[in-house]
């Protein structure tokens, strides 16, 4: 089956089954610890040329603009949701693993992959600037797969490590990708050593400079202009900060510099910046990130042949424990070996989150483009060395955290999701949703005697689908969600590195949602003793 433009209602519908099959998968993903992103390939190759449905997608431009805008929106969202208290103190860590690291990484991948290859006589085509070009395009942490994984899995990490991994992988794509290009330019077009040394360090400065002024002046214009202007209708606010996404993605690259860096500082500058209709705009981000990765990932398996990855599967496989087991570590302890604020587990954590994604995909097709020999090796190669990125390390991210005791008590703050309002964000941040329970209000009890204490207030309360305004005599009842303020408690939603703050913190949460249930047992066993000298 090919795509045919003469035939759109179909196109549309195999595209809403693809999206309708992806979206189940996430179900699958929490239930088994499979990245989402591995089931949506997997969907891809399902309904692929080798798959049960057969519909072929061998159209390598086309693939390579989707994944380009895809990574775009995704580098945007992913800057958007951090917080720059977050990352302030990993900022020189974040900065050289995304630089240095990955040069080392580069370099060290490179030279090992290229003298193992010259060990096997099938594999004469693997000169030195060919392994040089495989580990360029693999020598970055995805953005994607760490902001998903680490965001599905609610994964908490000690020692700053989260906003750590998230600042790398968010801001490491540019020098992957010039060194890259750089590398297809030295075999498509044969330039000499000293060229190519030239050309990445005026690569690198260029694009980077260029990349951050373009990301901060315009992310900054952009809030500015929203703060003063007031539009009509309220649904443009998420449409303008889409605009401004892809116009930073366009601006930088016509001006030199590097669009992915320049789109991954503007989500950072305008998320944290304030703005109207800030919480719904991060809400139509955050979903169209979601729809990106699923786009790209299902284009993507979509454009493989698996019986083709059969013969990419050796020297994809040698590839991938060079990268995870040597390149990487040593990489990663060189890099951060000035910062003393990390150890000898964190560095090995960190070493072992260098998740694979759509990027080494998308530099293999951008080689097919560019007209690199054996560009169709490269492009299997990458394709294995991302599954077996995603299966052995995404899948046991969680788990290895867990056994190397970095992971922090999970917060009992619930957002207030059953909710649907729109609050300033210095307000939104004293928030918090709680469900009235039976041992919270055996019987039904007036608002005034739930114990809330005096820094707290509920604004709403919400009875099936009927909202209320409550005041002391409301009587409240089991199954009520009660949107409470708090300064209490937007004390204890804040992240500390201190491990004794950190769980006194989280104490003292569980205090404030156990003065509800505390009052509730008192009431209840009060309640059982009137039904006891009734009953008498």
């Amino acid at each position: 089956m090919t795509f045919s433009s003469d035939h759109v209602e179909l196109m549309l519908l195999i595209i809403s089954l693809l999206f309708f099959a992806s979206i189940f998968t996430d179900k699958l993903s929490s239930k088994l610890g499979i990245p989402a992103l591995l089931l949506f390939l997997a969907v891809g190759m399902l309904f692929g040329e080798d798959g049960p449905v057969g519909l072929r997608f061998d159209n390598m431009n086309g693939a390579e603009i989707l994944s380009s805008i895809s990574l775009c929106i995704i580098l945007f969202a992913g800057g958007m949701g951090t917080k720059f208290v977050d990352i302030q103190p990993v900022m020189w860590p974040g900065a050289m693993l995304a630089t240095v690291g990955v040069a080392l990484t580069w370099l060290f991948s490179g030279l090992a992959i290229w003298g193992v290859f010259q060990l096997f006589g099938n594999f004469s085509f693997v000169t030195l600037p060919f392994a040089l070009l495989m580990s360029a395009m693999m020598s970055s942490t995805d953005a994607s797969s760490v902001f998903s994984i680490l965001g599905n899995n609610g994964i908490r990490l000690k020692h700053n490590l989260r906003p750590l991994l998230e600042l790398e992988s968010g801001s490491n794509d540019p020098m992957a990708y010039i060194i890259t290009v750089t590398m297809i330019d030295l075999l498509t077009k044969h330039q000499l050593a000293w060229q190519v040394g030239v050309s990445v360090f005026i690569s690198i400065t260029w694009s980077v400079l260029f990349g951050l002024v373009v990301g901060f002046g315009f992310a900054k214009l952009m809030t500015n202009l929203m703060n003063r202007m007031s539009l009509s209708n309220t649904s443009l606010y998420p449409i303008m900060i889409l605009t401004a996404c892809i116009f930073i993605y366009s601006v930088a690259y016509f001006l030199g510099g590097n669009s992915y860096l320049a789109v991954y500082i503007g989500g950072l500058v305008i998320g944290n910046s304030k703005f109207p209709y800030k919480r719904n705009t991060m809400g139509f981000i955050d979903g169209l990130s979601w729809l990106a990765q699923l786009m790209m990932f299902l284009v993507l398996g979509l454009l493989v042949s698996p019986h083709s990855l059969i013969k990419a599967a050796v020297p994809a496989l040698i590839i991938s424990a060079i990268m995870i087991f040597i390149a990487r570590p040593l990489a990663v302890y060189l890099t951060l070996w000035p910062f003393k604020q990390f150890n000898r587990i964190d560095k090995s954590y960190v070493s072992w989150v260098g998740l694979k994604g759509a990027v080494p995909i998308i530099l293999a097709i951008k080689c097919a483009a560019d007209g690199v020999p054996n560009s169709d090796i490269l492009f299997n190669i990458a394709f294995v060395c991302t599954i077996v990125s995603l299966l052995s390390q995404g899948m046991t991210l969680s788990w290895l955290a867990k056994k190397m005791r970095l992971t922090l008590p999970q917060q009992d703050r619930q957002e207030p999701t059953h909710f649907d309002i729109s609050l300033p964000e210095e307000i939104e941040e004293k928030a918090i949703e709680v469900l009235v329970t039976e041992e919270m209000a055996p019987t039904p009890v007036h608002l005034k005697d739930l114990g809330l204490g005096k820094s707290s207030l509920v604004i709403i309360l919400r009875r099936g689908d009927e909202y209320l305004f409550p005041n002391g005599q409301t009587l409240i009842e089991e199954g009520d969600y009660l949107l409470v303020m708090s300064d209490q408690e937007h004390a204890l939603v804040r992240t500390y590195d201190n491990d004794v703050w950190e769980l006194e913190l989280i104490r003292n949460t569980s205090g404030f949602i156990n003065n509800f249930i505390r009052s509730g047992k008192e009431r209840k066993e009060q309640h059982k003793q009137a039904k006891r000298q009734k009953e008498q």
